[in-house]
């Protein structure tokens, strides 16, 4: 019994020693969250700016490019051309959707299909789609799952996505999100090239025991075209050996070397697209925007109170542009006064020249935001040879006093392309998706060329954003 009583508070001690440890033990058990996830929350969806050149018509393009500009990050706007290249930019992506835009309404899709590296700068390939006739509840709902669908893989890769295209294929299933399989693997993709090995369904262009290549139809043949009749070969006399020519099983050397004898009918892969090399004289350019979000689109055209002062203003523009390039004339002098004069004796003053014409002249009236007045962009050019060919484009709005204000002037000639290039608007863009335009000019020298987006706010217009370094510092210089 004393044994007995010395070992129950040993026990007692050992017992609440035992609990203190799991109740110690209990908040890092809880502490373990599991997985942790490092993706940062409220992380605005990306913007991607781009210009699409084609020539030809924009429905028939017999070349086209895509040419990234800037991508928005919710912060900055970061280079398209280099942002995320690993090795192509994340603007150049496959399947990277862009909705076309001409004044600031939606004119069609650009579907990016496969990007180059042509002389150190990324291009894009791909196709022009028309836009959807109007969304209805089920395209709406495509819409919605693409978008988790994006937005998932942009989850599980720890990688910003831009607006992807949306595949049919791409239904609920069991147990996963739109766009997945049941063992949560992506979709197949009906227009992306398969190997032999690939496609194991019936109808398909391989056979399904030995993975042969299908037949060549214009590859030359020994045998005659009915398989059940050997070929036959010409006899050329007495005693002559006949030749004799039978089928061969189709059996598929993997180790034998193929040569390819153009495109074969049953073709699977990619479309050749041919891309738009140099400038030619009739390419054609138009602003594209990728951004999963839907967001109102705003017109940019001016429209007037009074549609005589958009040829005040062109008007007030050209003399402006006529003075800054040294086109004007003086004015011829009146011969002197003479206190007797008769028919023989008056001279008539010389009449003057004719003015030198401008050529190429763009005029542009736009609204950049809504209820902020016009602004004008004006440019032209003349004839001629180096510094006798000038470039120049006006940024102005309308003075409290029915004039004209210029904002920003860039002028250049032909000589000095590389130090000030020419500008040219491309068209106005929300670069930033908050209902505010910006400028895209494109800055043309003799043997390169960058984009600019110029911001006008407050009788100011500034340069924001240039795709090569070495814009910076332009606009400081330009008047």
């Amino acid at each position: 019994m004393h044994g007995q009583a010395n070992n129950s508070p040993r026990r007692l001690a050992a017992w609440i020693a035992g609990v203190l440890c799991c109740l110690a033990a209990l908040p890092a058990v809880a502490q373990y969250p599991g997985q942790i996830s490092t993706k940062p929350k409220n992380v605005p969806p990306l913007r991607a700016v781009a210009v699409i050149e084609w020539t030809g018509t924009l429905k028939k393009p017999t070349a086209s490019r895509v040419i990234p500009i800037s991508v928005w990050d919710g912060t900055t706007l970061q280079d398209a051309g280099i942002y995320l290249a690993r090795p192509a930019p994340l603007a150049l992506q496959s399947e990277t959707e862009y909705v076309l835009q001409k004044d600031g309404r939606d004119d069609g899709l650009f579907d990016v299909s496969e990007a180059a590296n042509q002389g150190g700068t990324w291009i894009g390939f791909g196709e022009w789609k028309p836009l959807p006739t109007g969304p209805s509840p089920a395209e709406l709902a495509r819409e919605r799952a693409n978008r988790e669908f994006a937005a998932e893989d942009a989850g599980d890769e720890d990688e910003p996505v831009l607006h992807r295209k949306y595949h049919p294929g791409d239904a609920q299933s069991a147990g996963g999100k739109a766009g997945k399989t049941a063992n949560n693997a992506p979709a197949p993709d009906p227009d992306r090239p398969r190997l032999g090995g690939d496609d194991t369904t019936s109808g398909s262009s391989t056979t399904a025991d030995n993975n042969a290549p299908p037949p060549d139809p214009d590859r030359p043949r020994l045998k005659a075209d009915d398989n059940s009749k050997p070929a036959k070969a010409p006899s050329s006399g007495a005693g002559q050996d006949m030749a004799h020519v039978t089928d061969l099983p189709n059996i598929a050397d993997p180790d034998r070397p193929r040569l390819a004898y153009g495109k074969p009918a049953d073709y699977q892969g990619p479309a050749v697209k041919p891309t738009v090399m140099g400038l030619p004289p009739d390419m054609h350019q138009q602003v594209g925007i990728s951004d999963v979000r839907k967001i109102q689109n705003h017109p940019w055209d001016y429209s007037w109170a009074n549609p005589a002062d958009a040829l005040k203003m062109k008007t007030a523009l050209e003399q402006i542009a006529r003075k800054a390039m040294g086109l004007d004339q003086p004015a011829a002098q009146a011969p002197a006064s003479k206190s007797k004069r008769t028919s023989r004796t008056r001279k008539a003053a010389a009449p003057p020249p004719p003015p030198v014409p401008l050529e190429d002249e763009q005029f542009r009236v736009l609204e950049l935001t809504y209820g902020s007045g016009a602004t004008m962009v004006f440019s032209a050019h003349t004839k001629g040879a180096g510094a006798a060919e000038k470039f120049i484009t006006l940024i102005a709005q309308p003075d409290l006093y029915g004039g004209v204000m210029v904002l920003y002037k860039n002028l250049t000639d032909a000589d000095h392309l590389d130090l000030t290039p020419r500008m040219r608007l491309v068209d106005a863009v929300d670069a930033e998706g908050d209902n505010r335009g910006e400028l895209l000019f494109e800055l043309r020298g003799k043997i390169q060329r960058e984009f600019a987006l110029f911001r006008v706010v407050r009788g100011q217009a500034t340069e924001i954003f240039v795709t090569s370094p070495l814009g910076q510092g332009r606009a400081a210089a330009a008047e």
